[in-house]
């Protein structure tokens, strides 16, 4: 949904604001070809001869060839700007950080396919033996505990329509009707590519299905809360922004923020399903086995005995080894995030509600930035420099329903279950 937002004259910028919105420029123009994630993924040509050989019974490690690229001149610009940002000022702390993050991206792609690539990836995302925010469980821990829940479950839970396939043909026509309606206009397209290895990938205007992939109903709103009024959403309202483009773009320092504030969608509005935590559970727990020295196939078979289909193994493998090498001991550690990501903003949430400032919830939806930042930011939406988001998904927009899951989720936590004696739910096979 549209709100309207005041713009400030021209001729009113202060001059602390206009010099940083000067060096914003500036990024947003040096970082246009450090496309993180388009570099370093595979070429669906090596899905096919890897999966064609497997069937032979003569599987072999993938061989991909990355571009060899110099980004020089693109660092040596970012650290001019992250120079002159004023470290004592919001947008000048942003403008730093936001460049020291790009220039680490564009040393990974410097350094494809090499060790080197594992070490600024782990800078960049961090490692599954990290603990999660308010020094709890590692995230491979918590990766483990989904996964035994969901190993544990009976699987007759699963409701028929659950398991009827969606073609995304059918899934691209239902997706952008949803789309259509949300913006009563068309302002993200869905489009099929046969050319991707994911199934999905959202940018601001677009969202591109594998072409001939097999959906489900889970999986329409997952992609409607998580990609579109997500990511695609707050790239929308970034780019609304007048002095600050940059949130509009994926900072690689944002990860974090981004999916755990996408996977979070999915559970308030209860699109997420015990088999897709399990899925981004899995994913953590190979990155691990990567670090540690599990090749591809390894981490491919891993993935096979944990129910996945042979093709959709092929693309949890190539998650974690894109552009790394595929020997072991190397890992993209960029799914690690989403857990950390999820109980990160689950946390910021709750403590927003706490604190009686559920403003800055609604905040996170002005442009792709960190918890940190639109925490540093609110004197500049209180004072109309920054613009609050134009559109809202509907479960931030009614506050109400909000700080009602929310509230119920403060007081359930306090709930000792290790203390609870009479249990509602017996199984009668058990003593």
């Amino acid at each position: 949904m549209a709100a309207g937002f005041p713009r400030r004259h021209p001729l009113a910028i202060p001059t602390d604001i206009a010099h940083h919105a000067a060096l914003d420029e500036r990024m947003v123009k040096a970082v246009r070809g450090i496309r993180l994630l388009a570099l370093a993924s595979w070429p669906a040509s090596v899905q096919v001869e890897f999966l064609e050989r497997w069937h032979r019974g003569q599987a072999v490690l993938p061989v991909v060839t990355y571009p060899r690229l110099d980004f020089t001149d693109v660092r040596r610009e970012l650290d001019g700007i992250a120079a002159a940002a004023d470290p004592e000022h919001p947008l000048g702390l942003y403008l730093h950080d936001s460049a020291e993050s790009w220039s680490r991206a564009a040393a990974l792609l410097e350094a494809l396919g090499t060790p080197q690539a594992c070490v600024e990836s782990a800078a960049l995302f961090g490692r599954p033996d990290q603990a999660l925010p308010g020094d709890g469980p590692t995230t491979r821990e918590a990766a483990s505990h989904f996964i035994q829940i969901a190993s544990e479950l009976d699987h007759e839970l699963i409701a028929p329509e659950e398991q009827v396939p969606v073609s995304a043909t059918a899934l691209s026509l239902q997706l952008q009707s949803d789309l259509d309606d949300f913006f009563n206009a068309r302002v993200i397209t869905v489009e099929l590519d046969p050319d991707m290895i994911a199934k999905a990938a959202a940018g601001a205007t677009r969202i591109r299905l594998r072409a001939g992939a097999a959906f489900n109903d889970y999986d329409r709103r997952q992609l409607f809360h998580h990609e579109a009024l997500v990511h695609s959403l707050t790239a929308l309202n970034g780019q609304e922004q007048p002095h600050m483009r940059s949130l509009g773009l994926s900072s690689p320092r944002i990860t974090a923020t981004q999916e755990g504030l996408a996977t979070f969608a999915e559970q308030i509005t209860g699109s997420i399903d015990i088999e897709r935590l399990k899925r981004i559970s899995m994913r953590i727990e190979a990155i691990a086995m990567a670090l540690e020295g599990a090749d591809f196939l390894q981490v491919f078979r891993y993935f096979l005995d944990g129910g996945q289909n042979e093709t959709e193994s092929f693309v949890s493998a190539q998650r974690v080894f894109r552009g790394m090498p595929v020997t072991g001991g190397s890992a993209f550690t960029k799914d690690a995030v989403y857990l950390r990501g999820l109980v990160g903003v689950h946390t910021f949430f709750r403590h927003a509600l706490k604190q009686d400032r559920l403003r800055l919830c609604r905040w996170l939806f002005a442009g792709k930035m960190t918890l940190r930042d639109v925490v540093r930011f609110e004197p500049l939406f209180q004072d109309g420099t920054l613009a609050p988001p134009r559109w809202l998904p509907p479960w931030v927009e009614r506050a109400n329903g909000l700080a009602g899951q929310l509230a119920f989720s403060l007081f359930a936590n306090r709930i000792r279950m290790d203390r609870i004696r009479d249990e509602p739910v017996r199984d009668p096979k058990k003593p």
